[in-house]
Parts: structure tokens; C-alpha cells; sequence
């Protein structure tokens, strides 16, 4: 009998989400006060709905305040594993369901082609698998002889993934690998049919060498929510409009094409003369709600909020300030990871 193995949509049940809080002695202590105050909004938005596990010391629950320290809701789960940094998405195992059960794959994390430590961060999924937390039918399996990130990867829940080749065919990831080898490892790995390539879109400032959640994301109903830039004088202008072109030639398994929605262009934002890479499509997908990112822009946020309301009008869409997290380079959907249902 042939093994049924899918890469679950995100939109579909999850268990939990995964967060790294926010160390002091870290990239964040000079807005150390601002990251903690979005890390705090953020489990508040997460624990309502569906558990949050936060990768922190039981110290630092003092530190999230948006709770006394006496109570703590149920769905908020502590658990103490040492960290480099926040962005879980990419550090965090990348669940299948195979045969109806999960797969927890854990691959090689390099901090995105060598560029920072990524030492601890490198053992959190393994920290989780002997932790007691997820149910004895989740079967583990490691990948470190391959470097793969959550970021880099979407998955339309039916056997179609989407990627960039700026970002998987880097050379400070797999090198000597082809793109061909990548593409055929990757269907095998994760039970795919497809893989859509974007040869362009990129954006400045971006240390992921092109991640597609800053790009395209797909969406319920066959559509794709993409990053469209429309003012020709923008320096991000011609490869994200040729990046457009590739979306309107991609088909999903059935030969159809997507349903194309733009998603607004955030004002540059920068720092310290170099822009940063502030992007709406960045969002993240739960149970009941979406959290879209917000740069204290009222015109772009609340049309990007609208824009993603409209394309989950089952769930609530709420805005989450992420102006802190992009002084790092990433955003909302980079700091956290979601488990399918059947993990926790």
C-alpha cells in the first residue's frame, strides 16, 4: 500500500503554535522593552483561540505582561530550551501527516546560510521530542545533512509547494546541489507533486536571501496573496512585477490557474540608512484568526487587513504591530511556527 504523506495547508487545524521569547543579552537589547511588549501582545492574541508554547525560562514569565504572575491560562505553555534568536519559523520542525499520524521533520538550520549562530537553535526540535510535550503517535525524523527553513517553503494543502530559487539554490545552503536534485528531494521529503518555482521577487534588506512568506502565501479557494509593488520609481519595482508575471503563469495540480490577490506595498521603512524588509505577507494563519503585521502605516495596515479579511472571512483578521520585529529583518509569520493538529 502506497504512503499517503501531505504537507497540510496552513489554514487547516492546528495544535499549537511555537514562539521564542526574547533574551536580553541578544540583537534585541537595544528595543529590549518594545520586542517584549509585541512578544506579550502576541500570546495574547495566539492563547484565546488555541495553546501557544513559548520556548523561554520560567523566569520570564514576569516579563509577559499581560498576566499576573499567579495565572497563567492553560493554553500557555512554557518550556525551557536554551535559543540564539526568535525566528522559530525557520528553526522549527516542518510537520507532514503521514499515513493520518504527524511527521515531525527536523532539518539543518544554518541561520540562513551561515550568516549568525544557529547552534541552539539547531536543537530545539530535538528538545521538544524528548520533552514529553507532543503525543507518542508524532514520529520524529531528522534531515541534518540538509538545510531547509520554514520560511522558505509554502504549501497549498494539495500536493503543490512553492519556493524561491534565490533562497534554495543559494550556495550557503546545499551547496553542490542542482536545482533538479533539490526539486526531486524535495517531492520525495515532503509527498509533493509539484514545486513552483519564483526565479524573482526579492526584497531589500532581506537576510534570508528570499524567503516566500515575505513574497506569496497561499491562501484558501486556490488563491495566492502576493506582495504587489506599483510605483515604477520604487528600487524593488521591476523584480517584484516580473515576480508577478511568474505568479500568472503558475497552475496548481489540476491545471488551473491561482486567484491572484495583491497585497499593498508598505512605505520604505529604514534604519540606519538601510531599508528594511517590511512586508504584509508576512501573516500568520490560525484556527480562528489571522495576524496580519502592522508598520504604523493606517492606510497600508488597515487595506492589508481588509485585503486578508476578505480572504478568510470565516476567521477574525487582527493587526499586530510588528514595527519592532522588522529592526531585525523579519516579521510576524518569521517569529512563530505552527504544528498541525495531532502534535500537542
Amino acid at each position: 500500500m502506497k504512503e499517503q504523506i501531505l504537507l497540510p495547508a496552513e489554514w487547516e487545524k492546528q495544535s499549537a503554535i511555537l514562539i521564542a521569547w526574547p533574551q536580553q543579552d541578544s540583537d534585541w537589547s537595544e528595543v529590549y522593552e518594545d520586542v517584549v511588549a509585541f512578544y506579550s501582545e502576541l500570546v495574547y492574541a495566539i492563547w484565546p483561540v488555541q495553546k501557544v508554547i513559548i520556548l523561554a525560562k520560567e523566569i520570564h514569565k514576569t516579563q509577559l505582561q499581560l498576566f499576573p504572575t499567579d495565572y497563567f491560562p492553560q493554553n500557555v505553555l512554557f518550556f525551557e530550551c536554551p535559543t540564539n534568536d526568535t525566528w522559530t519559523r525557520d528553526y522549527g520542525a516542518i510537520t507532514l501527516i503521514k499515513n493520518g499520524l504527524p511527521l515531525f521533520l527536523d532539518f539543518q538550520y544554518n541561520a540562513w546560510g551561515l550568516k549568525f549562530a544557529a547552534d541552539k537553535d539547531n536543537q530545539v526540535n530535538i528538545c521538544l521530542k524528548n520533552s514529553g510535550l507532543l503525543k507518542r503517535s508524532v514520529k520524529y525524523k531528522s534531515y541534518l545533512n540538509f538545510v531547509l527553513e520554514g520560511g522558505s517553503i509554502e504549501s497549498d494543502g494539495n500536493k503543490t509547494v512553492m519556493t524561491t530559487s534565490h533562497c534554495l539554490m543559494a550556495p550557503n545552503r546545499n551547496a553542490g546541489w542542482t536545482k533538479e536534485q533539490l526539486e526531486v528531494h524535495l517531492l520525495r521529503v515532503l509527498g509533493a507533486e509539484q514545486i513552483l518555482w519564483l526565479n524573482h521577487g526579492s526584497l531589500l534588506g532581506d537576510d534570508t536571501d528570499g524567503h516566500i512568506d515575505t513574497l506569496a502565501r497561499f491562501c484558501p479557494h486556490n488563491a495566492i496573496a502576493y506582495v504587489q509593488c506599483e510605483d515604477p520609481t520604487d528600487e524593488q519595482y521591476q523584480e517584484l512585477s516580473d515576480m508577478e508575471r511568474e505568479l500568472k503563469r503558475f497552475r496548481n495540480i489540476n491545471g488551473e490557474p491561482y486567484r491572484l490577490v495583491p497585497l499593498p506595498m508598505p512605505d520604505a521603512i529604514y534604519k540606519e540608512g538601510k531599508r528594511l524588509p517590511a512586508t504584509y505577507a508576512n501573516f500568520l494563519i490560525m484556527n480562528e484568526r489571522v495576524l496580519c503585521p502592522t508598520y504604523d502605516q493606517p492606510e497600508n495596515d488597515q487595506k492589508a487587513i481588509s485585503i486578508l479579511q476578505s480572504l478568510f472571512p470565516s476567521r477574525e483578521v487582527k493587526g499586530i504591530n510588528s514595527s519592532v520585529l522588522i529592526t531585525q529583518g523579519g516579521s510576524l509569520h518569521c517569529s512563530t511556527m505552527q504544528f498541525p493538529e495531532g502534535v500537542f
